[in-house]
């Protein structure tokens, strides 16, 4: 799966509220805790863990939390690939800086190959970030394809954790199409702005496919009078039944 095309990496600087190292004490720790949480979730045999972030709604975060959670497990020494596999509103790139002109979609519209070089962060030697590519108009049927099941095999043999950036599960099928490839899904859910119907609905799709969900990632978390803000205090849940139920009282 290597090979030569066009570089991805721009000059442009990375979204200053995105990356990790630009965060607030608070929240550059909750990002730790995250990933601290997931190994202790994770199959401690598995050689690669494939991990797809979500949410029910738009806005709610889960690029950023992707991109955050990609660069802590970097950070401690693994070997990272992220991925934007949101192909109908990829936000990676432009969080990133990083050039759109060649991605996801061109490997999986059959591109012989890529040369991983060319993807690798200025951040980390050992990250790694490939952009979604051109909005294709069959995201969903080129998710769940067994040329998706191939490059995530391909690419498993290179890397240590690979980390996908999923559209939110209630818009459309992609993340649930691309679940059976994945170790896990984190769901990401925003205090004030998701509403109950829809993470209950999220929930019960995400079962109804089977889909092993590691826990949820909770923005904008108020703890009484004290609000961390945005992107400041994420909490973590085993078991989503235990938030699933915690949203019924």
């Amino acid at each position: 799966m290597f090979g030569k095309t066009k570089p991805s990496f721009s000059s442009g600087s990375a979204d200053a509220k995105t990356l990790h190292k630009n965060l607030e004490f608070t929240a550059v720790e909750q990002y730790k805790l995250l990933r601290t949480n997931l190994s202790f979730t994770l199959p401690e045999d598995e050689k690669c863990s494939i991990i797809g972030v979500t949410s029910a709604m738009r806005g709610e975060g889960k690029s950023t939390t992707a991109v955050n959670l990609s660069y802590v497990m970097a950070e401690s020494g693994k070997k990272v690939l992220l991925i934007d596999g949101d192909m109908r509103l990829p936000s990676v790139a432009k969080k990133m800086g990083i050039e759109n002109i060649f991605g996801l979609t061109d490997l999986l519209k059959g591109a012989a190959s890529i040369q991983m070089s060319e993807f690798k962060s200025p951040e980390y030697n050992n990250w790694y970030i490939i952009p979604s590519g051109a909005l294709p108009p069959n995201p969903s049927e080129l998710l769940g394809s067994a040329r998706m099941k191939n490059i995530l095999s391909s690419f498993s043999e290179s890397f240590d954790c690979i980390i996908i950036d999923l559209p939110p599960v209630n818009l459309v099928s992609d993340a649930l199409a691309v679940s059976k490839f994945i170790s896990g899904m984190v769901v990401v859910v925003r205090e004030d702005y998701t509403e109950k119907k829809e993470l209950e609905n999220c929930f019960r799709q995400l079962r109804l496919s089977d889909v092993n969900v590691l826990g949820c990632v909770i923005n904008d978390y108020k703890n009484g009078k004290r609000a961390y803000g945005k992107y400041k205090y994420k909490h973590y849940y085993r078991n989503y039944k235990t938030y699933g139920d915690a949203v019924k009282k």
